[in-house]
């Protein structure tokens, strides 16, 4: 690997009841809660055109993941055969972020609530982006 360096400033954090990632759901749609998107004050204007009913993808930092893993047993399932993590959705892998696809509930002052939302409380969210065209 080349020994460049990027840096991620988050723009804000997860405010959700999820908060061990051994309980939350491995995906959204498999019964993820809604959950409060925070941001901070100095990006809410890139917030300004967004509405409920809207879908964005949500990029998360996974604080909390391994970033020493290059293989995953599939969904923690142990007797499921190894697979590089690049093959899969697990959190852990060498530089952990996370993809979350959402509808926008309420909108309120720096917040969004969002649902389903697996991405555990504290979390730090790196991007937004709008939902274009079908899955």
């Amino acid at each position: 690997m080349r020994d460049e360096r990027y840096e991620i400033v988050p723009i804000g954090w997860v405010e959700s009841a999820l908060v061990d990632p051994l309980l939350a759901p491995k995906q959204g749609p498999e019964g993820a809660p809604e959950a409060w998107l925070t941001f901070a004050p100095a990006v809410w204007p890139g917030l300004g055109d967004l509405e409920p009913g809207d879908e964005v993808l949500v990029l998360t930092w996974l604080h909390l993941a391994r970033r020493d893993v290059l293989a995953v047993h599939p969904r923690d399932d142990a007797r499921a055969p190894l697979r590089g993590v690049f093959s899969t959705r697990s959190a852990d892998r060498p530089n952990p972020l996370g993809l979350h696809r959402v509808r926008i509930l309420a909108v309120a002052d720096g917040r969004l609530r969002v649902r389903p939302l697996e991405a555990v409380d504290g979390t730090p969210i790196v991007d937004l982006k709008p939902v274009i065209g079908e899955a």
